[in-house]
């Protein structure tokens, strides 16, 4: 293979993964009008148009897609062995995108950000919403490098590891009859509910446990986010089973009521995931560092604060929780 050909095998790579011109110019410190113009040469080289325009960004054709998926994982091994390895992050320039629930990013952004202001000044971290279904394809068609979420059934092809295990909460507006600490399943389950459902679906693991005991229950209100369910609650009669990491500051500032959920929930384990030619990635194991020690200090802070503002508002709740901490 001719020089050329192998800058121009570079260049596609780049433009794949990021499917910008710009994005790939900035990963490969060139110039945009150079990476244009190394297009131009490849789709007379490989007759094809090989990407084509989708509002800011581009997608690529089918020959485009084939050809990626031949030369992305000998490429890898290609830079690794020139390159091993290496990743300073006080001189690295790097853009990494991260798919994420706005909990997470609520958690860990403000932290994250610190770090790459004191430590690796030209790290970018882009962020992309967190579906759960597509989150095999995001990762097999390198859209990002990493995701935080509910690792689910995991393949070969791709990595997972263990952050934490959400614990579960039921929240609902003070002055709410069921805001009680003795919640009893039937009045639970007769309850207009709220859902946040990332999916789209309209049940989750509540309906799931719930059917177990032979009941139902009326999911009113669903939304795709975390960050309004607070201030929906307040100003309704919904009442909401939901991680206390995304609610932590409105049970804390007594904004919310909250009690015990009367059903056991086991939920999906929160996990980093990224794909397998990523294991050597010195930078990408320099971010999940940091997301995983992030996390874990915030999810024990906070977990604590809330079982304690519980506490002072209800001490059967105190009492309660302190038995089954000593199971």
């Amino acid at each position: 293979m001719r020089p050329q050909e192998l800058n121009l095998l570079m260049v596609f790579d780049a433009i794949m993964t990021e499917r910008s011109i710009t994005r790939a110019a900035n990963r490969l410190s060139m110039t945009q009008p150079a990476v244009s113009n190394a297009v131009s040469r490849m789709r007379v080289a490989w007759k094809d148009e090989l990407f084509v325009k989708d509002g800011r960004n581009i997608q690529p054709t089918l020959h485009a897609q084939n050809l990626w998926n031949q030369i992305r994982a000998p490429l890898t091994s290609l830079t690794e062995a020139v390159n091993p390895k290496s990743f300073d992050p006080a001189t690295a320039k790097r853009t990494f995108r991260v798919a994420a629930t706005d909990i997470v990013v609520d958690m860990v952004w403000p932290d994250l950000r610190a770090v790459i202001e004191k430590e690796a000044p030209g790290i970018n971290i882009h962020t992309v919403p967190y579906t759960i279904v597509n989150t095999n394809q995001i990762l097999e068609d390198a859209e990002v490098d990493m995701v935080v979420g509910s690792s689910g059934v995991i393949s070969n092809t791709f990595r997972a590891e263990y952050l934490f295990s959400p614990q579960f909460i039921c929240i609902m507006r003070h002055g709410h009859p069921l805001a009680k600490a003795d919640l009893k399943l039937a009045e639970f389950a007769a309850a207009d509910h709220l859902l946040v459902s990332l999916s789209g679906d309209v049940t989750g693991f509540t309906d799931q446990v719930l059917l177990e005991h032979g009941l139902s229950r009326r999911v009113a209100v669903t939304i795709n986010h975390f960050s309004s369910v607070a201030n929906l609650i307040k100003r309704s009669d919904l009442i909401c089973v939901i991680p206390i990491s995304a609610v932590a500051n409105e049970i804390i500032t007594g904004e919310i009521a909250a009690t015990k959920p009367p059903i056991e929930l086991m939920p999906q384990q929160v996990s980093s995931l990224w794909h397998k030619r990523q294991d050597s990635d010195q930078g990408l194991i320099w971010l999940r560092e940091h997301i995983k020690r992030i996390i874990s200090q915030h999810i024990e802070i906070e977990t604590k604060q809330v079982m304690d503002s519980l506490c002072k508002n209800n001490q059967s709740m105190c009492t309660q929780n302190k038995n089954e901490s000593a199971l």
